[in-house]
Protein backbone atom coordinates (compact mmCIF):
# COMPACT_ATOMS: atom_id res chain seq x y z
CA UNK A 1 0.00 0.00 0.00
CA UNK A 2 1.46 3.46 -0.67
CA UNK A 3 0.99 6.42 1.37
CA UNK A 4 0.24 9.72 -0.28
CA UNK A 5 2.30 12.24 2.01
CA UNK A 6 0.10 15.42 0.74
CA UNK A 7 -3.49 13.51 2.17
CA UNK A 8 -4.00 15.77 5.36
CA UNK A 9 -6.24 12.81 6.71
CA UNK A 10 -2.81 10.42 6.56
CA UNK A 11 -0.58 13.30 8.22
CA UNK A 12 -3.21 14.09 10.70
CA UNK A 13 -3.20 9.90 11.32
CA UNK A 14 0.38 10.04 11.83
CA UNK A 15 0.61 12.94 14.20
CA UNK A 16 -1.77 12.53 16.64
CA UNK A 17 0.05 8.82 17.90
CA UNK A 18 3.02 10.61 18.25
CA UNK A 19 1.55 13.56 20.29
CA UNK A 20 0.15 11.16 22.42
CA UNK A 21 3.33 9.22 23.13
CA UNK A 22 5.29 13.15 23.74
CA UNK A 23 2.57 14.08 26.28
CA UNK A 24 2.00 10.81 28.11
CA UNK A 25 5.59 10.77 29.13
CA UNK A 26 7.73 9.05 25.72
CA UNK A 27 10.53 12.02 26.28
CA UNK A 28 10.87 14.64 28.14
CA UNK A 29 10.90 15.42 31.71
CA UNK A 30 8.33 14.37 34.00
CA UNK A 31 4.99 15.98 35.68
CA UNK A 32 5.42 16.28 38.97
CA UNK A 33 2.43 14.29 40.94
CA UNK A 34 0.04 16.40 43.00
CA UNK A 35 -1.30 15.14 46.56
CA UNK A 36 -4.23 12.26 46.11
CA UNK A 37 -7.42 14.02 46.21
CA UNK A 38 -9.13 13.90 49.72
CA UNK A 39 -12.81 12.30 48.25
CA UNK A 40 -14.39 14.40 51.27
CA UNK A 41 -12.31 13.17 54.12
CA UNK A 42 -10.61 15.28 56.04
CA UNK A 43 -7.51 14.69 58.20
CA UNK A 44 -8.15 14.65 61.85
CA UNK A 45 -5.10 16.04 64.02
CA UNK A 46 -4.93 15.52 67.53
CA UNK A 47 -4.87 18.33 69.82
CA UNK A 48 -1.74 18.84 71.30
CA UNK A 49 -2.72 18.39 75.22
CA UNK A 50 -3.79 14.76 74.39
CA UNK A 51 -0.40 12.38 73.79
CA UNK A 52 -0.65 10.72 69.88
CA UNK A 53 -2.33 7.40 70.40
CA UNK A 54 0.16 4.21 70.77
CA UNK A 55 0.81 0.88 69.03
CA UNK A 56 -1.76 -1.65 70.10
CA UNK A 57 -0.96 -3.66 73.49
CA UNK A 58 0.70 -7.08 72.65
CA UNK A 59 -2.40 -9.26 74.08
CA UNK A 60 -4.91 -7.20 71.53
CA UNK A 61 -5.74 -9.35 68.38
CA UNK A 62 -5.00 -7.65 64.65
CA UNK A 63 -7.28 -8.57 62.47
CA UNK A 64 -6.18 -9.43 58.81
CA UNK A 65 -5.10 -12.28 56.22
CA UNK A 66 -1.69 -12.72 57.59
CA UNK A 67 -3.14 -12.88 61.27
CA UNK A 68 -5.48 -15.51 60.13
CA UNK A 69 -3.20 -17.31 58.61
CA UNK A 70 -0.85 -17.52 61.85
CA UNK A 71 -4.12 -18.69 63.73
CA UNK A 72 -4.53 -21.38 60.75
CA UNK A 73 -1.10 -22.71 61.76
CA UNK A 74 -0.78 -22.45 65.23
CA UNK A 75 -4.15 -24.93 65.46
CA UNK A 76 -2.59 -27.26 62.38
CA UNK A 77 -0.98 -29.47 64.73
CA UNK A 78 -4.11 -29.92 67.01
CA UNK A 79 -6.44 -31.32 63.54
CA UNK A 80 -3.67 -33.44 61.89
CA UNK A 81 -3.01 -36.88 63.12
CA UNK A 82 0.65 -37.47 64.56
CA UNK A 83 3.51 -38.65 62.10
CA UNK A 84 4.38 -42.18 62.71
CA UNK A 85 8.20 -43.37 62.40
CA UNK A 86 8.87 -45.73 59.82
CA UNK A 87 9.30 -48.60 62.29
CA UNK A 88 5.31 -47.68 63.84
CA UNK A 89 4.21 -47.78 61.24
CA UNK A 90 5.63 -51.47 59.56
CA UNK A 91 4.57 -52.78 63.61
CA UNK A 92 0.96 -51.27 62.75
CA UNK A 93 0.82 -53.18 59.07
CA UNK A 94 2.30 -56.30 60.97
CA UNK A 95 -0.22 -56.28 63.37
CA UNK A 96 -3.33 -55.43 60.73
CA UNK A 97 -1.83 -58.39 58.61
CA UNK A 98 -3.20 -61.80 59.30
CA UNK A 99 -0.76 -64.75 58.46
CA UNK A 100 -1.26 -66.32 54.90
CA UNK A 101 -0.22 -69.25 53.30
CA UNK A 102 -0.44 -69.69 49.19
CA UNK A 103 -1.90 -73.76 48.82
CA UNK A 104 -2.40 -75.35 45.65
CA UNK A 105 -5.19 -78.03 44.84
CA UNK A 106 -8.17 -78.82 42.50
CA UNK A 107 -11.58 -78.00 44.01
CA UNK A 108 -14.71 -77.61 41.70
CA UNK A 109 -16.25 -74.26 42.03
CA UNK A 110 -20.21 -75.01 42.95
CA UNK A 111 -22.67 -73.56 40.50
CA UNK A 112 -24.66 -70.83 42.53
CA UNK A 113 -28.40 -70.08 42.15
CA UNK A 114 -27.41 -67.29 39.33
CA UNK A 115 -25.92 -69.83 36.99
CA UNK A 116 -22.20 -68.44 37.64
CA UNK A 117 -19.32 -70.91 39.68
CA UNK A 118 -18.75 -70.10 43.57
CA UNK A 119 -15.28 -69.92 43.82
CA UNK A 120 -14.92 -68.26 47.40
CA UNK A 121 -16.60 -72.01 48.72
CA UNK A 122 -14.06 -73.68 46.62
CA UNK A 123 -11.52 -71.72 48.07
CA UNK A 124 -12.72 -72.68 51.48
CA UNK A 125 -13.02 -75.92 50.72
CA UNK A 126 -9.37 -76.02 49.77
CA UNK A 127 -7.90 -74.33 52.44
CA UNK A 128 -10.14 -76.27 54.83
CA UNK A 129 -8.62 -79.71 53.37
CA UNK A 130 -4.98 -78.39 54.09
CA UNK A 131 -5.98 -77.26 57.63
CA UNK A 132 -6.69 -73.66 57.71
CA UNK A 133 -10.06 -71.70 58.39
CA UNK A 134 -11.20 -69.69 54.86
CA UNK A 135 -8.92 -69.34 51.53
CA UNK A 136 -9.72 -66.62 48.85
CA UNK A 137 -8.95 -67.68 45.26
CA UNK A 138 -5.96 -66.97 43.60
CA UNK A 139 -6.17 -69.33 40.40
CA UNK A 140 -8.57 -70.82 38.79
CA UNK A 141 -8.94 -73.04 35.45
CA UNK A 142 -11.64 -74.05 33.52
CA UNK A 143 -12.71 -77.38 31.66
CA UNK A 144 -15.62 -78.52 29.54
CA UNK A 145 -16.70 -81.73 30.53
CA UNK A 146 -18.90 -83.78 28.40
CA UNK A 147 -20.48 -86.80 28.34
CA UNK A 148 -20.12 -90.10 26.33
CA UNK A 149 -22.85 -89.54 23.86
CA UNK A 150 -20.67 -87.11 22.24
CA UNK A 151 -18.62 -89.73 20.75
CA UNK A 152 -21.16 -91.36 19.41
CA UNK A 153 -20.48 -91.24 15.24
CA UNK A 154 -23.06 -89.33 13.73
CA UNK A 155 -25.03 -88.37 16.63
CA UNK A 156 -25.70 -84.82 16.49
CA UNK A 157 -24.52 -82.48 19.57
CA UNK A 158 -27.19 -81.08 21.93
CA UNK A 159 -26.90 -77.83 24.56
CA UNK A 160 -26.78 -80.39 27.27
CA UNK A 161 -24.46 -82.81 26.34
CA UNK A 162 -21.35 -80.35 27.56
CA UNK A 163 -20.90 -78.26 30.22
CA UNK A 164 -18.10 -75.97 31.55
CA UNK A 165 -16.70 -76.59 35.21
CA UNK A 166 -14.17 -74.10 37.01
CA UNK A 167 -11.75 -75.07 39.49
CA UNK A 168 -9.77 -73.46 42.28
CA UNK A 169 -5.91 -74.51 41.64
CA UNK A 170 -4.35 -72.64 43.97
CA UNK A 171 -5.45 -70.15 46.70
CA UNK A 172 -4.60 -68.02 49.81
CA UNK A 173 -5.42 -69.35 53.11
CA UNK A 174 -5.26 -68.01 56.81
CA UNK A 175 -6.14 -69.20 60.01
Amino acid sequence: MMVRSGNPAVRLGTLIPAALLLLLGGGGPAWAQSAPPSLGLREQTAPPSTPAPSAPPAGEENPGLINEMGKLFDKLPSILPPIKSPGETMNDLSRLAKPSTMVSGRVVCPVSSNGAPDCKQAADQLCQGKGYKEGKSLNADSAEKCSAKVLIPGRQRKPDDCRTDTFVTSALCQN
